[in-house]
């Protein structure tokens, strides 16, 4: 049961750090979570979720999320480990 509560955690840390570096980076770019939404074709909530870490996007949406940002793929997954 153990690798279980161990593998919830890193899943965890690694979807708020993903949000951490969009939130971060969006404040760098000046956007809001609404303006991002739009730019990147998806609900602010959906951004929210994002930065709080309580959502898990697919590749597909975090490569648009990196189009919207005007960053990489790798630099918005900076920092990540799985």
């Amino acid at each position: 049961m153990l690798p279980v509560i161990l593998q919830m955690s890193r899943r965890a840390r690694s979807l708020t750090s993903f949000g951490q570096n969009v939130r971060k980076i969006r404040g760098v770019c000046g956007l809001t979570q609404e303006r991002l939404a739009d730019k990147a074709d998806l609900d602010p909530t959906y951004i929210s979720g994002i930065e709080r870490g309580v959502r898990n996007p697919s590749l597909l949406i975090i490569s648009r999320l990196a189009k919207a940002l005007g960053v990489s793929l790798s630099e918005l997954c900076k920092g990540i480990s799985v």
